[in-house]
């Protein structure tokens, strides 16, 4: 495994990242594992030279953190992990208990803590804009944590440009080293549009990238297709996956997947390894955030990290994309589900 500096900081961190929102409670989202189904993977995970873990406190509720710190107890030294936690989506309908607040992200990240089972988190992230609080706010309340020792770097995911911008200045106008560590965004070879602006600005500030949704939520490599091939846990994914379902599947998406599988024909490899070689290729991502819902998902991960890709590969994959709208929505469907499912009442 050859690490890769997190952005400007120290931090080394593998190329693949354990994303643990697949291991909490099926009453969250109906394809998400038990939390006891994550030790397997989290040891699969460590045997393969991953040292990334990514989770949020909005994953399961909580029962996401807490199937880490079950996982890892036993299998290996806090030292050698870098954990990876979120702030700021709904824990319930009450109005502190969502946002990126001060009191929020103080109590949040205690009642972090408590789940992980450890006394500080390696990265820290605003889990996406709130409208309702001054970002300037937000980045003290980091900043505080920072000094408190309960965190050692912090960032944000789905921010805007400008949004990442105003963090950054704030932070920098602060004398506070050399700003935000991360920025988690959605990024896929159907899903191009950072490549606009964002991802030239983290690389040019120093902010290292995790990128989500490497395969499209599954859709690249053609779950919808061929629902009968697949495991039953793929299936339910597949089928009951609303952020998934809202994002993708356009007309467009479908010319971007059919080159995807002729180039994976050509070479005898498996989609999924040219999709993740694809974004591993870009120099600004440090990481890309790999979901398992089955031991063979988290193998073809690792198998990406050998693929190269020539130039002629990258441009005959990347041909038929044509730039779009930004894809914001898979939010307001999950919680609707949730509602649905009387978990909370989120308006």
């Amino acid at each position: 495994m050859k690490y890769r500096r997190l952005g400007r900081t120290g931090l080394k961190v593998s190329p693949l990242c354990l994303g643990m929102m697949s291991y909490g409670s099926p009453a969250w989202q109906p394809w998400v594992l038990e939390k006891s189904a994550a030790r397997s993977f989290v040891k699969q995970a460590l045997d393969g030279g991953i040292n990334f873990f990514d989770t949020s406190d909005f994953y399961s509720y909580g029962l996401s953190e807490e199937a880490l710190a079950d996982a890892t107890h036993g299998l290996v030294r806090r030292e050698e992990l870098v954990i990876s936690t979120k702030v700021g989506m709904p824990m319930s309908n009450l109005p502190n208990e969502q946002g990126n607040s001060r009191k929020r992200i103080r109590e949040g990240i205690d009642a972090s803590l408590k789940r992980l089972k450890t006394d500080y988190v390696d990265l820290y992230l605003l889990h996406k804009w709130d409208s309702e609080t001054p970002i300037e706010e937000s980045i003290d309340a980091m900043e505080e944590l920072v000094k408190a020792g309960k965190i050692l770097y912090h960032g944000v995911s789905n921010f805007r440009t400008h949004q990442i911008a105003g963090a950054q200045a704030h932070l920098r106008s602060r004398n506070e080293g050399s700003g935000l560590a991360a920025m988690q965004l959605q990024y896929n070879l159907v899903y191009r549009e950072e490549e606009r602006e964002t991802l030239p600005y983290c690389g040019e500030n120093g902010i290292g990238v995790m990128v989500y949704s490497p395969l499209a939520r599954g859709w690249l490599i053609g779950g919808d297709q061929n629902v009968s091939e697949l495991t039953q846990r793929e299936r339910t994914r597949v089928q009951q996956d609303v952020k998934g379902q809202a994002l993708y599947g356009s007309e467009g998406d479908f010319e971007v997947r059919i080159r995807l599988h002729e180039l994976a024909k050509q070479r005898g490899i498996p989609p999924s390894r040219i999709a993740m070689a694809w974004i591993l290729a870009r120099p600004q991502v440090s990481t890309i955030l790999c979901g398992a819902l089955e031991p063979h998902h988290l193998a073809e991960s690792i198998a990406a990290l050998d693929v190269v890709l020539s130039p002629e590969d990258m441009k005959y994959i990347e041909e038929p994309y044509r730039p779009g709208p930004l894809r914001t929505a898979g939010y307001k469907e999950i919680l609707e589900q949730q509602k649905k499912m009387q978990r909370i009442g989120v308006e």
